[in-house]
Parts: structure tokens; C-alpha cells; sequence
């Protein structure tokens, strides 16, 4: 039997020995070196602990200008990410976290910060998953795991006015990758409004051999009603005018059901799971917040959608009135998750920055 890589990390193999090495970048070791972390002489704690000296929390965050791009950490291969926490202020969408693989050199994560960890409004709101934790009271985890052979590099770009604090910490161990592991994407998109009788594209321009493994999606409502009577529908290796998958509703495919509604209550009822939920509801409040808006997740960790040649997928904006269905116009955002072997393509460009703002009271 050869050794065990340390990858692919769960209960049943958590006693497995591995020759895998385990490594942390943070403000207080930046290149991730063994027996370096905690020698800062200077940082954003430094007055603070000016007088505990060197190794009492000297540089536990980074300063990010306006305009400026902040690289987390730039990691020699073989190897894999798999933990990512972070706490950044400012606006999250207003901060782009990108992930380049091998020196491509284009990204093969793309998106807002606070979208690519589910928090889409500028809100906090707990979520409790398998792949993604929001804690308390701004923390951002991932458990994604990320292998790479050649390279990692992971840049946080502040595109706001004003400079932005970030504390974070990458875990990951320097090791063999199998030769039969692809590399984690993920990219943004938003329509605001989606132009009425289109379908929203959450991924297109995929090509190579992966697997779809998440959504995480911001759905803002412009109509009364119930508003996720849509299909999510999976177009695989050269499907054309039809899916090989069809869902049978947006509430269906995020694993609820009618309307998200606890019947009791009448009242939209928040959850999170393992692998799907509904984690934020944002109701109107009579004065300035004047539209519902929702996040919501759905992993495909215990079902990746598998693809040969390519993958496009996509939602329909549609509502349900009082004897048809309704075409929507809404505010639509989401975060596509997948793996696959490179090279990839290059993502269409994010929306320019006023396209991208969330309207805070």
C-alpha cells in the first residue's frame, strides 16, 4: 500500500498516518516557513504589544489600501489548501478574492469576498455547512480542499476608497497530488435587473473535464409573491437547447420545498444544513429596506455533477401568480463552484464596481 497523502481528510481516515507536512500563513508568517511564525517585529498590533516585545500578537492583520491588491500567500507546490479563515471590514463586495493555480496566468477564482463565503448583502448571517462556516461576528472558514502541483497564490484586491483590515490564516500541507485531482474554481456573477424573459447564467464557458461541486446564490424579489418557481437546469458535454438535468424549482434544488414556508407560521423559515439552506431572509422594514432578499446554498459534495467537455448552467426568474407562472426581472447574484484539469478559460470580467454595490441604509 503507498503512503497516504493526508488528502481527502474525514472521520474515517483522521487516524491514518501521513508523511504530509502541515503548514499555516498568516500577518505573523507569511511564507508559511516551519519555526517562523510569531517573529514580527512590526504590524498593525506592534503598538499594542510594545510592551510584551516580539512574539506577543505583533502582526495578527495586514492594511489594505483603496486600489491596492494584498497577496495572502504565494505557495511552492506540490501541496494543497485545506482551511482558509478570514475577517475582513469594509464592504464585502467591494473586496475580490482571487486563487491562481500552476502560473496561469489568469485566476481561477474570481468574486466579491463576502459572496464567495455566502454573505451576499452586506449583512451577517450565521451559516453552518460542510464546506463554508460564518460565525460570529464577521468570520469567514472554507473547507474546500485546493491541490496544486506547481502553485498557489491567493491576492485580496481593495477596489473601495477606503483602506480595509484583514486578518486571515491559509492551512495547508506541502504533498504528493494524485494524478487524478483537478483544481477548485469558483466565480461571481450578478444581474441587476435580469432582463425579463432571460434565464440567469450561473456558469458558462467551461471547458475541460471536472465537476460542479456548489451555488451559492443572492436572490433579490421586485414583485409581491412567491418569486423561485424556476428551474436550474445543467447543460453537459454539448447539450444544446436542452439540459441533461432539470430541476423542478429553485427551493426544490437548494432542498426545501414550498416556498421555504413553515405553514405554522406563515413566514419564510431559515436553515442550514450539511449540504444546502436557506441561511438568510431580508424582509422590508418599512422604511428604507424595501425588497425581500435571500441567500441560499446547495453543495454538491455527495453529488458532483460530472463533466467530460464542458458545462453551462443556468435558473430561470420565475414567479408564480394566481392561474400562470410570472417572468421575473430580479437582482441575482451567485458564486459557481467547480473542479476541473487546466489550463481553464478566462472568466467574462466582473461588473464594474457600481454594478457590484450593495445599497446599505
Amino acid at each position: 500500500m503507498s503512503d497516504f497523502d493526508g488528502l481527502g481528510m474525514h472521520l474515517g481516515n483522521l487516524s491514518r498516518l501521513s508523511k504530509a507536512r502541515t503548514r499555516s500563513i498568516t500577518p505573523e508568517n507569511f511564507t508559511g516557513e516551519k519555526g517562523r511564525g510569531g517573529m514580527a517585529t512590526e504590524g498593525t498590533g506592534a503598538h499594542m504589544g510594545r510592551k510584551l516585545g516580539r512574539g506577543w500578537k505583533i502582526s495578527p492583520s495586514v492594511d489594505i489600501g483603496p486600489g491596492t491588491t494584498f497577496t495572502l500567500c504565494d505557495i511552492t507546490g506540490p501541496g494543497a489548501v485545506q482551511s482558509i479563515w478570514m475577517t475582513p471590514t469594509g464592504l464585502w463586495r467591494f473586496s475580490i478574492l482571487r486563487i491562481y493555480w500552476d502560473d496561469q496566468e489568469h485566476p481561477s477564482v474570481e468574486c466579491p469576498v463576502g459572496d464567495f463565503f455566502g454573505m451576499h448583502w452586506q449583512r451577517y448571517a450565521p451559516l453552518s455547512s460542510l464546506a463554508v462556516c460564518v460565525n460570529p461576528g464577521s468570520a469567514f472558514s472554507c473547507y474546500w480542499e485546493m491541490p496544486f502541483r506547481r502553485r498557489c497564490r491567493i491576492t485580496l484586491e481593495n477596489i473601495g476608497d477606503q483602506a480595509m483590515t484583514l486578518y486571515y490564516q491559509v492551512n495547508y500541507v506541502e504533498t504528493a497530488v494524485p494524478s487524478d485531482a483537478a483544481y477548485f474554481h469558483a466565480h461571481f456573477r450578478r444581474v441587476n435587473p435580469l432582463p425579463e424573459g432571460s434565464v440567469y447564467t450561473l456558469l458558462d464557458g467551461v471547458r475541460g473535464r471536472g465537476h460542479y461541486v456548489g451555488t451559492a446564490m443572492a436572490w433579490g424579489s421586485k414583485t409581491n409573491g412567491w418569486w423561485g418557481e424556476g428551474e436550474v437546469k445543467f447543460y453537459l458535454d454539448g447539450d444544446d437547447e436542452f439540459p441533461t438535468l432539470c430541476g423542478t424549482g429553485l427551493e426544490d434544488y437548494f432542498c426545501g420545498s414550498y416556498n421555504f414556508e413553515n405553514k405554522a407560521t406563515q413566514a419564510y423559515e431559515t436553515y442550514c444544513t450539511p449540504y444546502a439552506g436557506l441561511h438568510q431572509v431580508i424582509l422590508p422594514d418599512g422604511l428604507y429596506y424595501s425588497q425581500q432578499c435571500f441567500s441560499m446554498y446547495r453543495w454538491h459534495i455527495p453529488d458532483p455533477i460530472r463533466f467530460e467537455q464542458d458545462l453551462r448552467v443556468t435558473i430561470q426568474a420565475l414567479g408564480w401568480g394566481p392561474d400562470r407562472y410570472l417572468l421575473l426581472h430580479d437582482d441575482i447574484a451567485s458564486v459557481a463552484f467547480w473542479y476541473q484539469t487546466l489550463p481553464s478559460l478566462p472568466f467574462v470580467a466582473l461588473p464594474e464596481r457600481d454594478r457590484l454595490e450593495i445599497i446599505e441604509r
